[in-house]
């Protein structure tokens, strides 16, 4: 989360230019843009939810964007992961991703991390930033973000994709955790992946921008957060819901008798014991 005490750096008039439309907003102003560059935004996951989160926070002037990524660029992809080109196949996901960053806003300082997001690094890499966004597609990704970003005392904004449904939600800290809504993973097989059941391609783009807008408001301290909110999105028949979600005292983690108290091993947890 921001500090209200943080010195702000005064906009150059090519940012105020390029940013016009967002100061001319009484409620972004100067303030909320400076916030804005001056802000570090951790994208877990270079594919279809976190295209989108990372273009928009570019193009809004989120100063610093890291991405952890150690995958490729398939064909597979392009159906809906809008960081990467049909020229990129083959290429590393966070150099793609750096690249047409870059394109969109030259003056946005992109980390890479091309390293899987692990037990051992998580804490230190997430520590780092203001803001953490969670575009795993997997169970075991999904637990450990939460929990070092719970532990690191960072807000976590949240999505999920699949077939035509979409979530996204906000656990800001000490509001409760990924955890207090899904206390176990399911068991290995019982929810398909995007790659077995498929996500129509325009999806993340929905759930990806709702993230982004999550984030930025949080960067600036304004409107209501997702916090407590479980939306729910059905693509077919374009549909939104609310689900109110709530602190588990229960909670291994966030609760009142936490159980939880550093890093496991995430594979173990969620039942992929052969990997």
């Amino acid at each position: 989360m921001m500090s209200n005490d943080q010195i702000l750096k005064p906009l150059t008039p090519h940012q105020v230019q390029r940013y016009s439309r967002h100061i001319i907003m009484p409620t972004v102003g100067s303030n909320g843009q400076r916030k804005m560059l001056n802000s570090k935004v951790l994208i877990v996951g270079a594919g279809g939810l976190g295209s989108p989160v990372a273009i928009y926070l570019a193009l809004a002037g989120v100063g610093t964007i890291g991405i952890v990524d150690f995958d490729t660029v398939d064909i597979t992809n392009l159906q809906r992961q809008i960081l990467h080109y049909d020229s990129d196949v083959g290429k590393r996901k966070v150099v793609s991703a750096t690249e047409t960053l870059k394109a969109y806003n030259p003056d946005v300082n992109v980390v890479n991390h091309e390293e899987p997001l692990n037990s051992e690094n998580a804490m230190e890499i997430i520590s780092k930033y203001d803001v953490i966004i969670n575009g795993a597609d997997n169970f075991p990704a999904r637990y450990l973000t939460n929990d070092a970003s719970y532990l690191n005392n960072k807000p976590l904004v949240d999505g999920s994709i699949l077939i035509f449904d979409g979530q996204a939600t906000v656990y800001l800290p000490g509001n409760g955790c990924y955890r207090c809504l899904f206390p176990e993973p399911p068991p290995p097989g019982e929810v398909p992946s995007c790659a077995e059941a498929g996500v129509l391609g325009m999806l993340p783009g929905l759930v990806g921008t709702i993230q982004a807008t999550e984030t930025v408001k949080i960067i600036m301290g304004i409107g209501s957060s997702l916090s407590g909110r479980l939306l729910l999105i059905d693509g077919l028949t374009m549909e939104f819901r609310e689900l109110k979600i709530h602190k588990n005292p229960k909670c291994p983690l966030c609760g009142d008798n936490p159980t939880v108290t550093e890093l496991i091993d995430y594979e173990e947890f969620c039942g992929f014991t052969g990997s």
